[in-house]
């Protein structure tokens, strides 16, 4: 862990929490009796504070950009894919404690699983830090480097974005998605998502996450609408 904090830049207080930000629920599962907490919450928590530090961070370096346009941006900063990336450049999967299913199955490269990680490291910055700490990791690291690629136009498209942009031209048109199934073990699951348009089926994808599901389901529908 030491080799990370270097990488990071910073140093816990709490090493517990950097070690909860690492350790994945199925590693929790299968060492139950050593009463691990995973990193599901922290995840949670930090999605929220990305989310709203890239979002302050682009009102006030673009004042002259729209609302789409900063949403595009942000949606490029904090997609999955970008915080994959972001797991890469700092060495983050060699850290990660996984289960032996997990492990045995690619967890350790799953685009999915570094992704909540970098968010649950975030969060543990947060709460060990406080918001200051937070906001130089989050700038060094995440934001400033995809904002770069964002506008450049090499980021990950966010189809869900693009999709919704053109939904809402009509504001009598709705648009949800609904997981359809399911399948695999808890350490190798497929979801397929239905994306409905008016509560009805519009098309569909499949990923190894919810969100990645999501997106191909909104990938599907834009070509279906001859928009990708």
């Amino acid at each position: 862990m030491n080799d990370l904090e270097k990488t990071i830049k910073y140093t816990f207080d709490n090493h517990e929490l950097l070690k909860t930000a690492l350790t994945h629920s199925s590693f929790a599962n299968e060492n139950r009796s050593k009463k691990l907490k995973s990193n599901e919450r922290l995840e949670f928590l930090g999605d929220s504070v990305l989310g709203f530090l890239c979002a302050e961070y682009l009102l006030n370096t673009h004042p002259d950009y729209p609302e789409g346009e900063l949403t595009k941006i942000r949606a490029a900063i904090v997609c999955e894919q970008a915080l994959f990336e972001v797991s890469d450049r700092i060495g983050l999967r060699e850290h990660l404690c996984l289960g032996c299913g997990e492990e045995a199955s690619g967890g350790r490269s799953r685009p999915s699983i570094l992704a909540d990680a970098v968010e649950s490291l975030l969060a543990a910055i947060y709460l060990d830090g406080g918001i200051d700490a937070a906001h130089q990791f989050a700038m060094e690291f995440i934001i400033i480097p995809q904002e770069k690629l964002a506008i450049k136009g090499k980021a990950f498209k966010d189809y869900k974005t693009a999709l919704q942009e053109i939904v809402q031209k009509n504001h009598e048109e709705v648009l949800s998605y609904r997981v359809k199934s399911e399948e695999g073990p808890d350490h190798d699951k497929t979801f397929t998502v239905e994306l409905m348009l008016n509560s009805n089926v519009f098309s569909e994808g499949t990923g190894r996450s919810k969100k990645e599901a999501e997106q191909m389901a909104a990938k599907a529908a834009l070509a279906l609408m001859g928009q990708e």
